[in-house]
């Protein structure tokens, strides 16, 4: 164990990130199986924002949507899982003061982005099912920019005032945790002092806009099943679920993992 590093004032310049505490020869395994994962992410967002780009006909608001929460994916995965694989092949495994703050900041504001895309999906959704006929004059390019303007806009600030209290608390020691990432309360635990208060109020923050856009979700498709189910023709019904398919598969593997924010 690397012996704890820190600046002039006494505070630390650096957090040892240990990750995956297993032999070399399982980090290298895992290595490998993470690399493969990141690269199949990357290329099937690429694929996704690619084909939208070459496309006139998919130039519509729910695949404009769709390509940047793809882009947006891409930046997600690649604000941590980059340093993750260098820490498992690495001695050190460790990260700056100010890259944590900026891993965490990036990877939160991210998180919360990406729920804020995919209300504004299901906003999509929800007027091409229950609002047909104003769908048109409704959901134009000029919203659907400013809705990807509020997206991306909204994710970034909203972690802005979490990522402020935890650069005011004081870290002077031990700079070691078990996680592979800069996350809100193991990095808050190696403060010199308990702050349950700067705690307390970072978690509310970073989990309400995930918690309103999941509510947010379910009321539209509350409203969208009412719409579906008095749906007279089968054919119909079945045409309406296809187009929510893919939003409502997106919406299982960011809220269903568990870990999302």
């Amino acid at each position: 164990m690397r012996a704890l590093e820190t600046n002039s004032s006494g505070s630390v310049s650096q957090f040892l990130l240990l990750g995956f505490p297993c032999s070399w020869e399982i980090q290298i395994l895992l290595f490998l199986i993470f690399s493969l994962i990141y690269l199949l992410t990357l290329t099937g967002n690429t694929s996704i924002i690619c084909a939208v780009w070459s496309s006139r006909k998919l130039h519509t608001p729910m695949y404009i949507l769709l390509a940047n929460f793809s882009f947006l994916e891409v930046c997600y995965v690649s604000s941590d899982v980059p340093k993750m694989l260098a820490n498992l092949i690495s001695q050190t495994k460790s990260i700056s003061y100010a890259g944590c703050l900026l891993q965490f900041y990036f990877f939160f504001s991210m998180c919360a982005a990406e729920g804020l895309f995919l209300s504004a999906l299901s906003f999509d959704r929800f007027l091409a099912i229950c609002r047909p006929l104003h769908y048109s004059i409704i959901m134009t390019n000029r919203l659907c920019a400013w809705l990807v303007i509020f997206c991306w806009l909204g994710g970034f600030l909203w972690l802005l005032t979490p990522v402020t209290l935890i650069s005011q608390v004081p870290f002077c020691g031990p700079n070691t945790t078990d996680h592979f990432l800069c996350d809100l309360v193991p990095l808050l635990a190696l403060s010199c002092a308990p702050v349950p208060g700067i705690t307390l109020a970072c978690g509310i923050i970073s989990s309400l806009i995930i918690f309103l856009t999941f509510l947010y979700i379910l009321g539209t498709y509350f409203c969208v099943l009412s719409i579906v189910l008095n749906v007279p023709s089968v054919l119909g019904r079945r045409k309406a679920f296809s187009t929510c398919a893919s939003h409502l598969a997106l919406v299982s593997l960011f809220y269903g993992h568990g870990d999302v924010c």
